[in-house]
């Protein structure tokens, strides 16, 4: 799967990097994170420049997420659970990610990123539940470009090491999962009591 996305980059360029990660993010089977890490090796070896490669990542991310969010407001959750195994999401993944995402909302949509089969889910709940676009942006799109960044910088970071980067990347995912673990952890703690985390009113 990395020589094809190579090989895919090489040859498309800029719009094969923003249509790989536009349909990542919506829910194909595509390794995101192995992907904008070799955006950063490219860039490092000069193969490609920095402002339009990074500028095709971030696009292609937030056209995937919008879509997922006008997606789950045209379309909810009849058809989420019908053509959700046919492109690899589960009923359980479903199931998982309704329920984090009821207790955790907008965090999701900014942490989610980092946590593979949760970031195909999370924008589809909030167009579902009807969660306002402008809410919805800001917090889906500062996670798309801090997810896109962070992944970039280490394909950039390891580039004279790129035989340790796939490792990395995998281990990686353990502290991104911690990280957003503890954000959870902490907001639980100070968060103001409401009086129920499951109703839609929680957006508004």
């Amino acid at each position: 799967m990395e020589f094809d996305l190579i090989n895919i980059i090489y040859q498309y360029s800029y719009f094969g990097i923003f249509l790989l990660l536009a349909l990542g993010i919506i829910g194909l089977p595509i390794p995101d994170e192995i992907l904008l890490a070799t955006i950063g090796y490219f860039i490092f070896a000069g193969d490609l420049p920095m402002v339009p490669a990074v500028l095709s990542a971030f696009l292609g991310a937030l056209s995937g997420i919008t879509g997922s969010y006008y997606f789950g407001t045209v379309c909810g959750k009849p058809l989420l659970y019908k053509l959700g195994p046919k492109v690899g999401i589960s009923d359980e993944k479903i199931n998982k990610t309704q329920r984090f995402f009821s207790k955790y909302g907008k965090t999701a949509l900014f942490f989610g990123y980092f946590v593979p089969g949760v970031r195909h889910l999370t924008a589809y709940f909030a167009g579902m539940y009807s969660l306002k676009f402008r809410q919805f942006a800001v917090y889906a799109y500062c996670g798309a470009v801090f997810w896109c960044s962070f992944f970039i910088l280490i394909g950039y970071q390891l580039a004279g090491r790129w035989y340790i980067v796939m490792d990395v990347i995998h281990k990686i995912g353990i502290y991104a999962f911690s990280l957003l673990a503890l954000c959870l952890i902490a907001w639980l703690i100070f968060k103001p009591k409401n009086k129920s985390t499951y109703s839609n009113e929680w957006f508004k």
